[in-house]
């Protein structure tokens, strides 16, 4: 019996991996950074915020670091990623977190907002993946995750952006897990719900019919919590998820599809 607990432990464990979590100082990305050092790893987040990254790294403590880094500079990707290498060791898990949202209907949403969300998102875990690969491989493989939503599976109003850079997401996964499978590196998606964040809030603002919607048709009627997406975020970048490569795992209460 103890032989079972400790295989089953090393098959969750992420002891001895270093991450990179883009958006890692608040919502979603902080919940997945917690998580990623509760389960043994060390954690690199970034963002363009300094002290907010600064008060996230206190909190998550001495397995936290925090690297400045606009993701809609694609440019300076590689760069990132060669102080990551020199301070830290070489990552064996990126998640591409970082994002932005724009509620508007389509008449109100300009050009400029239509491409400043698909560069944060697309162009942005683009060149992050980009550069990181190559150190992910020569760590022996790991995990690339992208958080996408439930705009890349499902119609939602007054997002066409978000829902065009989330969906876009799905076929960056594909085409990835298929390339660099064969280099010991998965490629999969998460896909949340509608989980108790800043972001949420402010989608949700003033809109009592919409949050009503949602929660009516969610089957657990209630919506998430940032640690639900953190705990899968870590299952999926453990050994225990080995085999799973180019999915979409839906974390949503059955929202996608519930009735």
């Amino acid at each position: 019996m103890l032989e079972e607990s400790s295989l089953a432990h090393e098959a969750f464990s992420l002891a001895g991996k270093l991450a990179i979590v883009t958006g890692g100082g608040t919502g979603l990305g902080y919940a997945i950074a917690t998580c990623f050092i509760a389960s043994g790893a060390r954690v690199v987040i970034t963002g363009r915020r300094v002290a907010i990254l600064e008060e996230a790294v206190v909190r998550l403590g001495p397995n936290a670091f925090a690297e400045r880094h606009d993701v809609t500079d694609a440019s300076s990707a590689a760069s990132l990623l060669e102080r990551i290498e020199s301070k830290y060791g070489l990552p064996s898990i990126l998640v591409n977190n970082a994002g932005t949202h724009v509620k508007k209907t389509l008449a109100e949403t300009s050009i400029e907002d239509f491409r400043r969300t698909l560069a944060t998102h697309l162009d942005g875990a683009f060149a992050m993946t980009q550069a990181t690969a190559p150190l992910i491989k020569r760590a022996g493989g790991g995990s690339i995750l992208f958080i996408a939503s439930m705009t890349s599976l499902i119609g939602l109003p007054l997002v066409v952006a978000y829902s065009a850079a989330k969906a876009g997401y799905l076929g960056m996964v594909r085409s990835l897990a298929s390339e660099l499978g064969p280099d010991n590196i998965r490629v999969n998606a998460i896909a949340p719900g509608w989980i108790e964040t800043p972001m949420l809030e402010a989608a949700l603002a003033g809109d009592p019919e919409r949050r009503q919607k949602i929660l009516l048709r969610t089957p657990q009627q209630r919506f998430g919590k940032p640690e639900d997406i953190g705990w899968c975020a870590a299952f999926l970048s453990s050994t225990a998820a080995s085999f799973i490569n180019g999915a979409v795992l839906p974390v949503d209460g059955g929202a996608s599809i519930g009735f």
